[in-house]
């Protein structure tokens, strides 16, 4: 049992520091019934989470399967300041309802993975405001400057006379701390969390509460592109919000390589049952589209439900596989006749002018289910079905 949970626990890790100590609390937990804290934390910067996300709170799940009580912790307190890891500049601040928001709507979404019986849910600013000026200088003679300087992206900044601010230097030191005041045994976190994570063993040894938490990084997940990491912002991702068809739909739309790093990272299957389906998809006795769809089917129950998934399945079908139109679709309406690239931002197929241009020349715009290669098309007066791609579609009526 205790090598099933550690294969488990290591499963699609990217590194793991004192996996000795993580060792010794499962065994403490098989054999005599001991919990143990895992802490993840999360500054809510924006209000909804992706796949990309719930990577660490799948392997969440799988330590409160083996005796874990998670610490959620909802970074109240430093997304005032902004995690300065990999970036080039000084964050822009978020206002307190802003970051009241956010976080609702984090507990909200975490709870459709995690079991909630066995999730503590906590924000830093409730002992962090409590540390006063006194408390906080103490908290910066734990480190130096030189030492902070060999953070990479801090490193760069400085090289290059970019402003690092001293409260980005403080960020770290305060995610340390976090780990001090809730005495965790092991934190997780990205593979880019590297420095803080491991700041706070370090603020666990200078305050000497009596353990250093083991720490376990997760790799980034890869978008819908296969090549950079998942992200709104270059709009790769599927959204734990997003509605059953359109997740189905986005999951479908990766790549047959990609779909085994998404199993490993987000499906609920064993290892074992992972490597039976792709031994099935090498000998050819499973096709790789069925593989793919359980695997959509899964993503989509566990966010929405069992009955919705298997209602996105029959639509994707219907539609892509029929080659129909969805039953139900967003409806648009201008009062003069409108360029085709014009047409499709406002009915919010494609974000800009130039991108509708640049999926007219790639044949991914169609009108009425006709291939578009007219990039001057005038829309006039009539009712047209917009599309572009496999799953955007729109109804325009010009009048």
């Amino acid at each position: 049992m205790l090598q099933e949970a550690l294969r488990e626990i290591r499963r699609g890790s990217a590194e793991i520091i004192d996996s000795e100590g993580i060792e010794k609390l499962l065994k403490a937990y098989l054999q005599e019934g001991k919990t143990y804290t895992v802490k993840a934390g999360f500054d809510p910067t924006a209000p909804d989470l992706h796949l990309g996300h719930t990577v660490l709170l799948q392997k969440l799940a799988t330590f409160q399967k083996y005796g874990a009580t998670i610490q959620f912790l909802i970074g109240d307190f430093t997304a005032q300041i902004g995690d300065p890891t990999g970036k080039s500049a000084t964050r822009k601040t978020l206002s307190a309802v802003q970051i009241g928001e956010n976080a609702k709507s984090y507990k909200e979404q975490v709870f459709k993975i995690l079991d909630a019986s066995k999730t503590e849910v906590v924000f830093n600013s409730e002992w962090i405001n409590l540390l006063g000026a006194s408390g906080m200088l103490s908290l910066t003679t734990t480190f130096n400057v030189a030492r902070m300087l060999e953070r990479d992206d801090f490193d760069k900044r400085y090289k290059s006379g970019t402003s690092i601010s001293i409260s980005e230097f403080i960020y770290p030191l305060l995610q340390g701390y976090d780990s001090v005041h809730l005495k965790s045994d092991i934190e997780i976190g990205g593979t880019d969390q590297k420095f803080n994570l491991l700041m706070g063993r370090h603020l666990q040894r200078a305050y000497e509460i009596g353990k250093e938490q083991s720490v376990l990084m997760m790799p980034i997940l890869e978008g819908l592109d296969g090549v950079q990491k998942m992200s709104k912002s270059l709009n790769n991702y599927i959204g734990v919000a997003d509605e059953p068809n359109d997740m189905f739909g986005k999951v479908l739309s990766v790549s047959d390589e990609l779909m085994w790093r998404y199993y490993e990272l987000l499906s609920a299957k064993t290892l074992d049952e992972i490597e039976a389906l792709k031994d099935g998809v090498a000998n050819g006795s499973l096709h790789p589209k069925s593989v793919k769809e359980d695997l959509a089917l899964e993503i989509t129950a566990r966010f929405h439900s069992i009955e919705a998934a298997k209602s996105a399945k029959d639509e994707f079908d219907r539609v892509h596989s029929n080659n129909q139109i969805p039953t139900e679709i967003d409806e648009f309406s201008c009062d003069t006749e409108v360029w085709i690239a014009k047409a499709l931002v406002d009915c919010n197929l494609t974000p800009s002018t130039s991108q509708a241009r640049r999926d007219i020349k790639q044949g991914a715009v169609k009108i009425n289910q006709e291939k578009v290669s007219d990039e001057q098309l005038q829309l006039v007066s009539g009712e047209y079905i917009l599309q572009v791609g496999k799953r955007k579609f729109a109804k325009l009526k010009v009048n």
